[in-house]
C-alpha cells in the first residue's frame, strides 16, 4: 500500500513572485493584484494630465510661466510625471511591499505652482529646489523618529482643515481655469464671461463636470480618467465643427490653454524637464525666512497627508496590526520621502501616496506587486503624454472640481462646536481660496490657534512646535514692514 503523500506535498506550489510579495499569505492571488494594480492607475492617471496642466501655466515670479512656457512645457512635464510616479510606485511595491502608489500630490503642486513659484524672484528651479529640501527635511525626520513628534504638534482637526482648505482651492482654480467663473468689475466673481453660460468651452466643461460625478456616483473605476477622455474627445468634435481657436481679448469663446485639435503625430517622450531643481537657487531668490515658510508649508501639505493615506488603505484592505500601524510602517515613510525629493529633483513637483490606491485594495490588491503594475502602467503613460497638447483647461479642470470635492468631505471631523478649534480651522479654510494662497491659510490657522489658547489660559497645551510655526508665519506675513523698518 503506498504511503500517504505528505501534507506539504499536497499545498499548493508558490512561485518567486509570490513568495516575494507574501500574496497567498496575504489571502490574495497574482491575478486580483494585476486587476487591483490597473484600477488604481486608471483611479489615479489623470494626474498625467493635470499635473502639467498645473505646474506649466502658474505665472512665477520671474514674469514666465513656470517650466519655461504652457505650449512649449507641457509634453515634457507630462512625461516626467508619469515616469517618476511609475518608479516610485514600483520602488513602493518592492520596498515597503505594500499596495499604495505614488505620484505628484495634488494640492502640493498647487503650493509649489501658485505659492512658492510667485514667492520674492523664484524661478522654476528655484521652487523644484524647495520641493527638494522639503523631501530631504522629512526624510531625516523619518530617520531619526521625529516625524511622529512633528505630526502631534498640529492639532489633528487643524490638519483636516489644511486638507479641506486645498480641496476648497483646487476647486477654486478649476472653476477659474475653465472660466466656469470669472472677474467683474462690480464684484469679485461672476458666473461665465457676463453672469451666464454661453460659450462652447464652458459647455464642455459642464459636460465633463457632469460626466464626472454620475460616474463617480455609479462608482465607476476611473471616473475622472473617463470625464477627462470624454470632454477632450467632446472638445475635440466641437472645435473641428466650430474652428473656435486660442481664448483672448478679442476671442472671449476660445479655449484655454490648447486648442482641442489632433494632428496625428506621436514622439517619443520628452524629459527635458528632468533635473530642472536649484537649492542654492531657491535660497538666494527667497532668502532663509521665507525658504524656511516655504518648506514648512510643502511639508505640511505632503507629510500628514501620508499617514492618514497608509492607514486608510490598510484599513480597506485589513493589513493593519493590533495597534493600527501598518506593515514596515518605516520602509513606508522612507519612500514616501524619497519620493517628494525624486519629484522635485525630476522637475515635476512633489510626489506622495494617492488615496485612490484604495480604489485598487478594494478591487482585490493586497501586496506591493499590485503596484508592480500601477507603476509599470504609468512608465507606459510616458509615451502617451504629447497628447497633454490637445486637452483644454475646459476638459481637465472637471477632475479639480471633483478632487476638491473629495477633499472637503473630510470637514465633517472638525468640532464645529468647540469655538478654541472651529475659529482656527474655519480661517484656515476660507483663507486658502479667497487669499489665494494656502500658505496664508496655514499661518492664519496657527496664528489664531495660538491666540485662542493662550487667550483662555491654555498656553501649556500648545506645542512648541506650534509656537516656533506661528512665529515664524507672524514674521512672514510683516515682512515687508519688517523690511522697510529695518531699512
Amino acid at each position: 500500500m503506498a504511503a500517504p503523500a505528505s501534507s506539504k506535498s499536497q499545498a499548493p506550489q508558490r512561485g518567486p513572485i509570490d513568495r516575494f510579495f507574501k500574496i497567498t499569505e496575504r489571502g490574495s492571488t497574482i491575478g486580483r493584484e494585476v486587476r487591483g494594480g490597473l484600477v488604481t492607475f486608471f483611479a489615479m492617471s489623470y494626474i498625467v494630465v493635470l499635473n502639467p496642466l498645473i505646474l506649466s501655466t502658474a505665472p512665477s515670479a520671474a514674469g514666465t510661466f513656470i517650466g519655461g512656457g504652457a505650449q512649449a512645457n507641457q509634453p515634457s512635464v507630462a512625461a516626467g510625471t508619469a515616469l517618476i510616479a511609475g518608479i516610485m510606485t514600483i520602488v513602493m511595491g518592492l520596498v515597503a511591499n505594500y499596495p499604495m502608489a505614488i505620484a505628484a500630490g495634488l494640492g502640493i503642486n498647487s503650493v509649489v505652482a501658485f505659492t512658492v513659484a510667485q514667492a520674492g524672484d523664484a524661478s522654476y528651479a528655484d521652487a523644484m529646489g524647495v520641493v527638494v529640501l522639503e523631501g530631504v527635511f522629512i526624510l531625516i525626520l523619518v530617520l531619526t523618529g521625529f516625524r511622529v513628534a512633528v505630526f502631534r504638534a498640529v492639532p489633528s482637526q487643524l490638519k483636516v482643515a489644511i486638507s479641506v482648505g486645498i480641496g476648497l482651492f483646487i476647486a477654486l482654480i478649476g472653476l477659474w481655469d475653465a472660466r466656469f467663473v470669472t472677474a467683474a468689475a462690480a464684484t469679485p466673481l461672476q458666473l461665465g464671461s457676463s453672469g451666464s453660460l454661453r460659450t462652447w468651452p464652458v459647455a464642455v466643461f459642464v459636460f465633463g463636470l457632469l460626466l464626472a460625478i454620475v460616474l463617480m456616483v455609479r462608482k465607476v473605476k476611473g471616473a475622472l480618467l473617463i470625464a477627462i477622455v470624454g470632454s477632450t474627445v467632446l472638445a475635440v468634435i466641437v472645435e473641428a465643427i466650430g474652428k473656435l481657436g486660442s481664448f483672448g481679448a478679442d476671442n472671449v469663446g476660445g479655449w484655454n490653454l490648447n486648442v482641442p485639435s489632433f494632428d496625428g503625430g506621436f514622439s517619443l517622450p520628452d524629459f527635458s524637464i528632468l533635473g530642472q531643481f536649484s537649492i542654492l537657487g531657491a535660497l538666494q531668490h527667497l532668502g532663509p525666512l521665507t525658504l524656511v515658510l516655504m518648506v514648512f508649508s510643502l511639508m505640511l501639505a505632503d507629510f500628514f497627508d501620508t499617514m492618514g493615506t497608509m492607514v486608510a488603505i490598510g484599513a480597506e484592505g485589513k493589513l493593519l496590526d493590533k495597534d493600527g500601524n501598518p506593515p514596515k510602517t518605516q520602509q513606508i515613510l522612507i519612500v514616501d520621502s524619497a519620493a517628494a525629493i525624486a519629484g522635485g529633483m525630476g522637475g515635476v513637483s512633489s510626489n506622495t501616496a494617492y488615496i485612490e490606491s484604495a480604489a485598487g485594495v478594494g478591487d482585490g490588491a493586497r501586496t506591493g506587486f499590485a503596484n508592480i503594475v500601477t507603476g509599470g502602467c504609468f512608465l507606459l503613460a510616458t509615451f502617451l503624454s504629447p497628447l497633454v497638447e490637445m486637452v483644454p483647461y475646459e476638459a481637465a479642470t472637471p477632475a479639480l472640481v471633483v478632487v476638491g470635492f473629495l477633499m472637503m468631505m473630510q470637514v465633517s471631523g472638525i468640532s464645529w462646536n468647540d469655538y478654541e478649534i472651529a475659529i482656527p480651522a474655519f480661517l484656515t479654510i476660507i483663507l486658502m481660496p479667497f487669499a489665494y494662497s494656502i500658505t496664508v491659510g496655514i499661518g492664519a490657522g496657527f496664528i489664531s490657534y495660538v491666540v485662542i489658547k493662550l487667550a483662555k489660559g491654555k498656553a501649556k497645551a500648545v506645542h512648541p512646535l506650534m509656537w516656533v510655526a506661528s512665529a515664524l508665519f507672524v514674521i512672514y506675513f510683516m515682512f515687508e514692514p519688517i523690511r522697510a523698518l529695518l531699512g
